[in-house]
């Protein structure tokens, strides 16, 4: 890990919302990039499944992006999120960035242009502390589940596949 006084403008972003939302706004620069729970959990030297990563899918009925915040060491079932949210989609790149404001790998799960139809993995809850993105493919930040809950108003969910 590394830190670093120059954060890019997403990871600024982030900072300036987390602040908003009553959070410290502490972001941690990983030395090594974090686009996938793998990455980030060796860089911080914590589970995968404390990783709290932002899987954003495209409804069919609107185009409304959905995002469901899981546990990196959960592969979401789309099935159990279409349950709750409607038929799904796959989300490209550029619908991505769109939707969030950030580009994959650096979804963080709060800042986004619009509201986003959001689910938390209830697995998350299982950890006191979950890093999520923040914005940027070297930038994490460390929240509690129930904080992560609070700024999203997000509802819990099983979404993990078996």
């Amino acid at each position: 890990m590394e830190s670093s006084t120059v954060l890019p403008d997403s990871v600024q972003r982030v900072v300036t919302c987390l602040q908003q939302a009553g959070h410290s706004g502490e972001v941690v620069m990983l030395a090594e990039t974090g686009k996938t729970s793998a990455e980030a959990a060796a860089g911080l030297g914590c589970s995968v499944a404390e990783i709290a990563k932002s899987v954003v899918f495209r409804r069919l009925s609107d185009d409304a992006a959905v995002m469901v915040v899981a546990s990196g060491a959960n592969r979401v079932d789309e099935h159990k999120v279409a349950a709750h949210t409607g038929p799904l989609g796959k989300a490209n790149a550029a619908f991505v960035r769109e939707k969030t404001g950030y580009a994959i790998g650096g979804v963080c799960p709060v800042g986004h242009p619009t509201a986003l139809i959001m689910l938390i993995d209830q697995d998350l809850f299982r950890y006191s502390r979950v890093w999520a993105a923040a914005g940027h493919p070297h930038a994490v930040f460390p929240l509690t589940p129930q904080q992560l809950q609070q700024m999203t108003g997000a509802p819990l969910a099983d979404i993990a596949q078996q």
